[in-house]
């Protein structure tokens, strides 16, 4: 393919080659970032909870290697993880949200949420890390964080306190990686309208309220989050590091 044939997109993010782990991806946003990565060149291993989702998503992207695992699982992580090959880089994109109202929220709810989208990300992110490092591979992190990291959001307590835990923890492998030549970074997007989100956003006296604080006036799509973690793993962002960025239309900035 010259380069008359390949889109805007495929000749800036370029990422032939490129061996990443999208955990996540047996659905949502996770789903659309494998979706793009493969699109671009890229060889990704995917990371879920749903065997016959994720069997079905490698099938379609050429037979690609997939791992059903409880990333919660420490020591199932750690071995299933140790034994890939070179990797080129991660995108943390597993989480959960759990709603309680701050008088109500439950301390095994709250424990939850922690331990699958900042405990689990960061096991991740070590077994990566160190596989990177061991194959001497420079490469990039993209955690998938929220603007519930900076923005508080009714019912949401558990889930903003682990969104900003992501964020922070974004900045600590920023700063122990680069020496590796490993960047890391997190984005932060906004309601986001996967088929699951379409049904919760559906109702027009829940969504219009959210809108109107966000000044482009929609909600993202997954391929508007995927763009920019495409972008942030590919040489195009090669001197960014430790950087949070929005993904919300203006909501945080509001």
């Amino acid at each position: 393919m010259n380069s008359d044939d390949m889109s805007l997109e495929n000749r800036i993010l370029d990422l032939h080659g490129k061996r990443i782990l999208v955990t996540g991806a047996s659905s949502g946003i996770g789903e659309d970032i494998a979706r793009l990565l493969h699109e671009l060149g890229a060889e990704p291993i995917l990371v879920g909870r749903n065997p016959e989702r994720l069997g079905a998503l490698a099938s379609e992207l050429g037979g690609c290697q997939s791992l059903a695992l409880d990333i919660t699982d420490e020591a199932q992580v750690s071995q299933a993880l140790g034994e890939l090959p070179a990797l080129d880089g991660l995108v943390n994109c597993a989480g959960i949200s759990i709603l309680d109202a701050a008088l109500d929220i439950k301390a095994d709810d709250f424990k939850r949420i922690l331990q699958t989208n900042v405990v689990a990300s960061a096991m991740i992110a070590r077994e990566v890390g160190r596989n990177m490092v061991a194959n001497q591979r420079r490469g990039a992190i993209v955690n998938v964080s929220s603007q519930a990291a900076s923005a508080a959001l009714q019912d949401h307590l558990g889930y903003c306190a682990s969104k900003g835990a992501m964020d922070a923890m974004t900045r600590v492998l920023c700063l122990e990686l680069g020496q590796h030549g490993i960047r890391v970074n997190s984005v932060n997007p906004t309601v986001t309208l996967t088929p699951m989100a379409e049904m919760a956003w559906s109702d027009p006296q829940k969504s219009e309220p959210m809108l109107a604080r966000i000044p482009l006036q929609r909600f993202a799509t997954p391929r508007d989050i995927a763009l920019p973690v495409a972008f942030l793993l590919s040489e195009a962002a090669a001197m960014i590091s430790g950087a949070c960025l929005p993904i919300d239309g203006g909501y945080t900035a509001a």
